[in-house]
């Protein structure tokens, strides 16, 4: 047996794509968009996305917006379609195993549902002790490069909860290694 230094059937460094390199150098959170509930929940792992400022939720003025790049290809996609509101749960460090199954790279047996403590709310399953926000759909997503870019503008927030984990070259990060001390 050979123990490597890195994956072993890693594309070298020279062959890969210069964007996703560039784009794997920028510090991503780590979060699952979800919607649905019951047998129709759907979830899906999102790194690419953010939020736009506007007027918090339940004030005057253009609300605050999530922007989202999904996979179009998604199960997620259709669902966001058919129930109109999308629920984005912050994941911790700690949490890289159901980031990975909700990314479905990592298997789930039963479903990644079933990692955690789901709690319904009207805009999907939550994820109970993080950071979260419950958002509706803006209009039909639109191509933003390859991804579709979804936007929910945000009618509900919770920013109590562990401070969400960094997804940066392929790692997952603490945020308390960034702090100052």
């Amino acid at each position: 047996m050979t123990i490597h230094d890195e994956h072993p059937f890693a594309t070298p460094e020279p062959d890969r794509d210069p964007l996703r390199r560039l784009r794997g150098r920028l510090a991503a959170p780590v979060t699952v968009w979800t919607t649905g509930s019951g047998a129709g929940r759907e979830g899906w792992t999102v790194s690419s996305m953010l939020i736009a400022d506007g007027a918090a939720p339940g004030a005057s003025g253009r609300p605050a917006e999530v922007l989202g790049l999904l996979d179009e290809e998604s199960e997620l996609v259709d669902a966001l379609r058919r129930t109109g509101t999308v629920s984005v749960n912050l994941l911790p460090a700690g949490q890289e195993p159901l980031a990975e199954a909700f990314a479905r790279t990592m298997p789930a047996p039963g479903g990644p549902f079933r990692m955690g403590e789901w709690r319904d709310t009207e805009w999907g399953p939550r994820l109970a002790g993080v950071p979260w926000l419950g958002a509706r759909v803006i209009g039909e997503p639109t191509y933003a490069g390859w991804a579709l870019l979804v936007r929910a503008a945000i009618e509900q927030l919770d920013v109590a909860g562990a401070e969400p984990a960094i997804h940066l070259r392929g790692q997952y990060l603490d945020p308390s290694v960034l702090s100052k001390p």
